[in-house]
């Protein structure tokens, strides 16, 4: 019991990071993490995924909201859009034959890949600074004056500071206001999401961020924390409708959850770090992963 704990601390850990770094709830990762981990049926790892979702949504939003790092009114529109119809998605679930909508999410999925991969290579590269050659070296000077080697290297990790700050500064320079139009676009994207969500046990991050990026052009800087702020309102009702059904293994769920918190908020810190182009890459890649995941899951190779 002890290693199975630990293996769902490391688990939570990784999907929490992913989470906060990309705007997804990890569902992907958790439903197959469930099956193989605990045994549990296709039903039980679906409803169990999306209770874990809220706590690691919640942890990332937050450190979002605090870095600055989200559009929190367009995360609450499409959220407020997913809740409505996310119970539907729970609905659908226990009704239809789940191959159909398993086989169309992969596509969905496939599709947001190649759009994003695009997107990526479309996306400046991140430039470096040539140092001049009229500059003394900075390990000769170091040497000489350790004072100021000391010096110097407070003076680039306030740069480092200011180099992220200003980023992020440009993103919200380049994202659109947000006003009753982009809501209402914001929340139809959260409909479909919260279909998703319900249905599949996912945050419905995978289809939010691309959706946002492609139509209201916010940048990935962006679209992460205002994913996770949707994904933490559009998980609740099917979680409620879950929970009444008794299909939620509760230990399971907490025992990742106590991994994806921390991991989430850490997550949320890096992205002022890493470059859009990398961001941008590092989610289309991470769609790959997840559209082979859905459909290994469907063949059932996950027992």
């Amino acid at each position: 019991m002890i290693p199975l704990f630990l293996v769902s601390l490391v688990v939570g850990l990784v999907v929490g990071v992913l989470a906060g770094l990309l705007g997804i709830g990890g569902g992907m990762l958790l439903v197959p993490a469930f099956k193989l981990g605990y045994a549990m049926d296709s039903l039980m790892c679906t409803a169990t995924s999306l209770f874990t979702i809220i706590p690691t949504s919640i942890s990332g939003a937050v450190s979002h909201i605090r870095n600055k790092t989200c559009l929190p009114k367009l995360g609450v529109a499409a959220g407020l859009g997913g809740a409505c119809m996310s119970p539907l998605g729970v609905w659908l679930a226990a009704l239809s034959p789940d191959w159909a909508v398993m086989g169309a999410a992969a596509l969905i999925i496939a599709y947001s890949s190649v759009t994003m991969f695009r997107k990526a290579l479309k996306a400046p590269k991140a430039t470096k600074p040539v140092a001049s050659s009229s500059q003394p070296d900075a390990s000769a000077l170091s040497s000489c004056y350790p004072e100021r080697s000391a010096a110097g290297a407070k003076s680039k990790d306030l740069a480092a500071v200011e180099d992220r700050a200003a980023a992020i500064e440009r993103a919200h320079l380049e994202a659109p206001a947000i006003g009753w139009r982009e809501a209402a676009i914001g929340a139809a994207i959260g409909l479909f999401a919260g279909l998703a969500s319900g249905y599949v046990g996912v945050g419905g991050g995978f289809i939010m961020v691309p959706l946002m990026m492609s139509v209201l052009h916010v940048p990935m800087k962006l679209t992460s924390g205002t994913s996770l702020i949707a994904v933490m309102i559009l998980a609740v009702p099917g979680t409620i409708t879950q929970a009444v059904l008794g299909n939620i293994n509760w230990v399971a769920g907490i025992a990742v959850a106590c991994g994806s918190i921390p991991g989430a908020a850490l997550g949320a810190k890096l992205i002022p770090k890493v470059p859009e182009r990398q961001l941008r890459f590092l989610f289309a890649g991470f769609l790959v992963v997840a559209a082979v995941l859905l459909v290994v899951n469907q063949l059932g190779v996950w027992g």
